[in-house]
């Protein structure tokens, strides 16, 4: 589901960060902010509306400002009623400018909030295009629990009861830190980042089978845990069965789509005996060594082929030496 935003709660949020304050005779701050948008109406305020993008938060900067003081009062108003027609959420005006009499007119008639700031132009949009891409990014909700393990993001998935609160508590008691566990919250940043982070009610604490919730910075101290991490790699802990394939060297890797970003997976199998902590911490590493330009196994992999190239030159050759 989307997340909502009202122009009264962009307001509350926002206003000491934007030097917000309403501007006197316009209303409706129980419009619908519909997504991250925010830009000048640009030739919108000129009369041509064929491309206005009107369902974006409108900014009035000096230019549109003082476009419209050049108007006469009459050209002005058309433009105007033209302009606040269109479903338009609010209006921002920035560097703290003064309107004409005509634009509070007729935004009050079409129920449209202004909202003036006294920042410049260049720093309001720096301010708040961030803050709503941050709002309205894409969000899921996974089952798993999420640690970061030498600064990699593992995020430990698979059916309930397999043991990944398990796994985690002992990174933790290794010296590595917990995000989030059971119920873990992705948003995705950009077009390629997935950041996770816990509840704000159950955050940083773990259910362990026998035992009950468990607060862990409680027993561990803060530094065993953080608010948020990069997904960086998922682990799929699943029951061992003969039959079963295994990844063996590495060089088929599996990804996984989570939010429209691929992230890569590896698939343990669990069985009695197997420490998969210190598995958890390989990948951890390993991953820093791909991400830094060191695959181990494609390096094997041409290690062999070369074997097999010299191997295939020497037979080659004694086939051909006919003395």
């Amino acid at each position: 589901m989307s997340p909502t935003l009202r122009v009264g709660e962009l307001y509350d949020q926002l206003r000491d960060a934007l030097e917000l304050e309403r501007v006197p005779g316009t209303e409706g701050l129980d419009h619908l902010v519909p997504g991250a948008d925010v830009s000048s109406p640009g030739l919108a305020l000129a009369g041509f509306v064929a491309r206005f993008a009107s369902e974006r938060l409108q900014v009035f900067g000096e230019t549109e400002v003082t476009y419209l003081h050049s108007l006469d009062a009459t050209t002005r108003r058309e433009h105007l009623a033209q302009f606040f027609s269109f479903p338009v959420p609010c209006v921002f005006v920035t560097k703290g400018l003064e309107l004409d009499r005509e634009v509070v007119d007729e935004a009050r008639k079409s129920g449209i909030a202004v909202l003036r700031s006294t920042l410049k132009t260049n720093e309001f949009y720096s301010r708040i295009k961030p803050w709503l891409e941050d709002y309205f990014a894409p969000q899921t909700t996974l089952h798993g629990s999420l640690a970061d393990v030498s600064g990699v993001g593992l995020l430990f998935m698979g059916q309930s009861g397999i043991g990944k609160s398990e796994c985690v508590l002992d990174l933790v008691e290794r010296g590595h830190r917990l995000v989030a566990d059971d119920l873990v919250i992705v948003r995705r940043k950009g077009s390629d980042i997935l950041i996770g982070r816990g509840h704000e009610l159950q955050r940083h604490y773990m259910e362990i089978r026998g035992v009950g919730l468990v607060d862990i910075p409680a027993i561990f101290g803060v530094r065993a845990v953080r608010q948020q991490k990069r997904i960086e790699v998922v682990v799929q802990l699943e029951e061992w069965h003969h039959e079963a394939p295994v990844e063996r060297t590495g060089l088929d890797g599996e990804t996984t789509d989570i939010l429209g970003v691929p992230i890569p997976r590896i698939t343990i199998p669990l069985n009695p005996g197997k420490n998969i902590t210190v598995i958890a911490e390989v990948i951890a590493m390993h991953h820093l060594l791909k991400f830094s330009g060191i695959d181990p196994a494609e390096r094997f992999n041409a290690r062999l082929l070369k074997e097999m190239r010299n191997k295939s030159e020497i037979h080659r050759y004694l086939r051909e030496d006919h003395e």
